[in-house]
């Protein structure tokens, strides 16, 4: 891309090089939660950072989509360029999406390799996601007015190699948001304390 000012310049003045954590994982099973947590944790930090969450993704810039498999792999790659909107800016970019499909998300990867990506994988059962069901998603998957639902009836491919994986059943969003902090930290995305 194009830009007058040099990436080194960037980081110089942000004080931390840019990167993506891309938060995978079911419907309910935390991402959203632990994004903004995140997000949170940063901004105190004094890191220059950025959400992109799905569902506003989804209402917004993706809105044409379905939910087809070509759909679904569409949504990832949208979301991945604007990631490399905000890399390009110097930013540390949380993305919190279902991002039900390997090869799309794999796709991301490849169209994010000259910055850092940190794929995370939040695990939580679907029973547990149910519960929880912060949408009410779940309820109308089971009354028949929602098809093609990741996790229930369309499949979701859960990451074979993520850099961390998060059970969020059995942790709270604060021991997540420090693993997560860990990991920035160990990639070198922010400085030690």
């Amino acid at each position: 891309m194009l830009t007058g000012v040099p990436a080194a310049q960037r980081q110089a003045i942000k004080g931390h090089p840019p990167g993506v954590v891309w938060l995978t994982g079911l419907s309910g099973a935390g991402k959203s939660t632990l994004a903004a947590a995140l997000e949170t944790n940063l901004i105190r930090r004094g890191a220059h950072t950025m959400l992109l969450d799905g569902d506003s993704l989804r209402s917004g810039l993706n809105s044409d989509l379905g939910f087809s498999t070509h759909d679904r792999a569409q949504n990832v790659l949208r979301a991945a360029q604007v990631c490399n909107l905000m890399v390009d800016a110097g930013l540390l970019v949380i993305v919190a999406m279902i991002s039900p499909l390997a090869q799309a998300r794999e796709l991301a990867r490849s169209q994010l390799r000259h910055t850092a990506f940190l794929e995370v994988y939040i695990n939580a059962p679907l029973a547990v996601c149910e519960l929880r069901d912060p949408k009410g998603l779940y309820k109308r998957v089971r009354r028949g007015e929602i098809g093609h639902f990741t996790g229930v009836d369309s499949p979701y491919e859960p990451p074979l190699s993520p850099h961390l994986e998060l059970h969020t059943d059995a942790m709270s969003p604060d021991q997540c948001v420090d693993q997560l902090v860990f990991l920035l930290k160990s990639h070198r995305l922010l400085p030690p304390d």
